[in-house]
C-alpha cells in the first residue's frame, strides 16, 4: 500500500471553484486591502557566529551588503538576523514583504517598499497603519501626500510639554460608546466592582487634539534677506495631523498590576542585597531602585544604600491607561480607533510564520536562497489567510492550529489501486471545508475516478 497525503491539494481550496467565482473574490480582496494597509516589521535569526561581509564590486564600485547582519534580535539572540518587511490588508491577509539586510533601519526601508505598493493601487484610497516605531515625520511626510493617509501609534511620553498638557487636561473627553462628556477623574474612581459599572469597565473615554507639525520639504527656495541679497533656505511645510487620546480604566488597573509586581519583585532584591546581578534594561525592575552612596564619618569608602524611587513610580502611573494615535485623517474618532484595532492581525501574521510554518531558524548562506525561503513562507501564510478569510465568510472560525492539523492529517491509502481509504476522521473544521468548496472530503472511501475529478476541478 502506498500512503499519501491529500495536504498540498487541501492548501489549493482557497483558490478553487469555477473561474468567474475566482475572478470575483480576487477583484474584492484588492478593492479590500488598498484601502487599509498595515506594516511591521521583524527579523529572523542565523545560528552561526559571524554577519556576513559587505561586497565592494571592483568594477562599478558599488557596495554590495551582506544580508546577516548583526543587530538586536526579536528572540534576544545574539546571532546575525536578517530583517523581513510585512504589508497586510485590514482582513489580515498579506499582501507583501521585503527582506532586508538585518543592520537596517526599518524606518529607511518603510518608504521604498511603501511605494513600490502604491503603484498597485493608484488612484485607489491608500490608509497607512503601523506602530510607533515605523511612525516617524518623514513616514507621516510621506503618507500626507498622493492621496495617502497615516493612522500609527503615537508615545504620550514623547509629546511636547504642551500636548501633555492637553493630554493630562481633564477637559472635553468623551465615551466611545455614546459620545457623552466625561471625566478622566470619573473613570478613575467608580466602583470597578459594581455590576451597574460593568459598562464603563469595558468603554473607553477619547478626545482629539489638533497637533500640527512643522516639517523640511528637502528642498530649497531663495529668501531675499533685509540687506537685499539674496539667500537659500530650507523649505518647510505644515504637516496637519491630530492626536485621538484614549483612556481605558481596565488598561489601567492591568498596568498597574504588572508594575506592582514589578516593584514587589525590586524589594525582594534590596532585601537580598542582590541588586547588582540584575541585568539592566530600560524595561527591568532595577528602574524602581534608586542607589545613594554615602559616607561614614571616618571613612573612607562609600557605602551603597538601596531604596525604592517613588518619583519614577509617581511618572510612570501618570501614563496608565492612556494610547494615543496619531492620523491626517478626518473621519470620526471610533472608525479611526477600529481600523488601528486590528493591527494585532499583523503581529498574529508573524506568530503563524515563525510557529506554524517554522520559517526559524534558516540554515541557508546564500542571499538568492535566503529570499527564496521567506518568499516560501510568506506564500504559505498567503494561502492560509485566504483559506481562513474564506472559512470566516462562511460563517465558522477556526484556530490556527485546529486548521493546519486538520489540512496536515488528511492523508489518504491507495487499496490495491481499487480505491482510495481516508486514514482522517471527520471534523467540524473538515465539515466547514465541505461547506464551503463542495468537494466532499468527508468521505471514508474514495474512487480513483472520483479523487481525479477533484483535482482536476481544483487545477482550473
Amino acid at each position: 500500500m502506498f500512503v499519501f497525503t491529500m495536504y498540498p491539494v487541501a492548501v489549493r481550496l482557497c483558490l478553487g471553484g469555477d473561474t468567474s467565482s475566482q475572478t470575483r473574490m480576487i477583484a474584492a480582496f484588492y478593492i479590500i486591502f488598498s484601502y487599509f494597509p498595515y506594516e511591521y516589521v521583524t527579523n529572523y535569526y542565523f545560528e552561526i557566529e559571524a554577519e556576513d561581509e559587505d561586497y565592494v564590486d571592483m568594477v562599478t564600485g558599488e557596495i554590495l551588503k551582506g544580508m546577516r547582519k548583526y543587530a538586536v534580535s526579536k528572540e534576544h539572540r545574539p546571532n546575525p538576523v536578517v530583517q523581513m518587511g510585512l504589508f497586510m490588508d485590514g482582513n489580515g491577509i498579506p499582501i507583501s514583504m521585503c527582506i532586508h539586510p538585518g543592520s537596517d533601519n526599518e524606518q529607511i526601508s518603510a518608504v521604498p517598499l511603501e511605494k513600490k505598493i502604491s503603484k498597485m493601487f493608484e488612484g485607489k484610497p491608500f490608509i497607512y497603519c503601523a506602530d510607533a516605531g515605523l511612525g516617524s515625520i518623514n513616514i507621516r511626510k510621506f503618507n500626507s501626500m498622493g492621496g495617502r493617509a497615516f493612522i500609527v501609534t503615537q508615545s504620550i511620553k514623547k509629546l511636547s510639554e504642551p500636548l501633555k498638557k492637553a493630554v493630562f487636561n481633564d477637559y472635553d473627553y468623551r465615551l466611545f460608546s455614546n459620545n457623552t462628556h466625561i471625566t478622566i477623574q470619573d473613570m478613575k474612581s467608580f466602583d470597578k466592582l459594581s455590576n451597574d459599572n460593568l459598562h464603563l469597565y469595558n468603554d473607553h473615554a477619547y478626545k482629539v487634539i489638533d497637533a500640527p507639525n512643522v516639517v523640511d520639504l528637502g528642498l530649497y527656495e531663495e529668501k531675499r534677506l533685509k540687506n537685499g541679497k539674496i539667500k537659500k533656505v530650507k523649505s518647510k511645510t505644515r504637516l496637519e495631523q491630530k492626536i485621538i487620546i484614549t483612556f481605558s480604566r481596565k488598561v489601567m488597573e492591568y498596568q498597574r498590576t504588572i508594575r506592582n509586581r514589578q516593584i514587589e519583585r525590586a524589594r525582594r532584591l534590596i532585601r537580598n542585597a542582590s541588586v547588582e546581578s540584575v541585568k539592566k534594561g530600560p524595561h527591568d525592575v532595577t528602574r524602581f531602585i534608586k542607589r545613594t552612596s554615602k559616607t561614614k564619618s571616618g571613612d573612607a569608602a562609600a557605602v551603597d544604600v538601596y531604596e525604592i524611587d517613588q518619583t519614577i513610580i509617581a511618572e510612570e502611573e501618570k501614563y496608565d491607561g492612556y494610547y494615543a494615535v496619531a492620523t491626517n485623517l478626518d473621519d470620526d474618532a471610533k472608525d479611526i480607533w477600529a481600523i488601528h484595532s486590528n493591527r494585532y492581525k499583523i503581529e498574529d501574521c508573524f506568530r503563524i510564520l515563525k510557529t506554524n510554518f517554522e520559517s526559524r531558524p534558516v540554515y541557508h548562506r546564500n542571499d538568492n536562497r535566503i529570499v527564496a525561503h521567506f518568499m516560501i513562507c510568506y506564500t504559505a501564510l498567503l494561502i492560509y489567510r485566504l483559506l481562513e478569510n474564506k472559512l470566516d465568510e462562511y460563517g465558522t472560525h477556526f484556530t490556527t492550529d485546529q486548521i493546519i492539523d486538520t489540512l496536515k492529517n488528511m492523508n489518504i491509502v491507495n487499496c490495491h489501486d481499487m480505491f482510495y481509504e481516508a486514514l482522517y476522521s471527520g471534523s467540524q473544521v473538515c465539515t466547514a471545508l465541505n461547506g464551503v468548496f463542495g468537494l466532499d472530503l468527508d468521505r471514508q472511501y474514495y474512487l480513483p475516478k472520483d479523487l481525479n475529478k477533484k483535482i482536476k476541478n481544483i487545477s482550473k
